[in-house]
């Protein structure tokens, strides 16, 4: 079993900073990609950043120059670094991540989410 547990979200104030964190543990063989996610009510699951285990990032392009992902691929966490918010970034944020588990002699691949965490942008 693998689990994603998120933390860092809250409320902030237009233009404001936060910072989200995601861990992930269970049996854990590797991890390529990893990614922070937003969802509102009645849309659709957004990709808002994702990083490989060699570092290649991709961001959505309403975010380009305002969030910075971040991974340590030793500790399994990515962080998402949130600045100059806007009320349009309010959203939950999920963190998702391509794991492959390895039993005995099978291995197996697939996508992980954690919860998420609500951020509120506003005034």
């Amino acid at each position: 079993q693998v689990q994603l547990v998120e933390s860092g979200g809250g409320l902030v104030q237009p233009g404001g900073s936060l910072r989200l964190s995601c861990t992930a543990s269970g049996s854990i063989f590797s991890i390529n990609v990893m990614g922070w996610y937003r969802q509102n009510p009645g849309k659709e699951r957004e990709l808002v950043a994702s990083i490989t285990s060699g570092g290649s990032t991709n961001y959505t392009d309403s975010v380009k120059g305002r969030f910075t992902i971040y991974r340590d691929n030793a500790k399994n966490t990515v962080d998402l670094q949130m600045n100059s918010l806007k009320p349009e970034d309010t959203a939950v944020y999920l963190c998702g991540a391509d794991v492959t588990t390895v039993t005995g002699l099978n291995a197996d691949r697939q996508n992980y989410w954690g919860k998420g965490t609500l951020v509120t942008v506003s005034s």
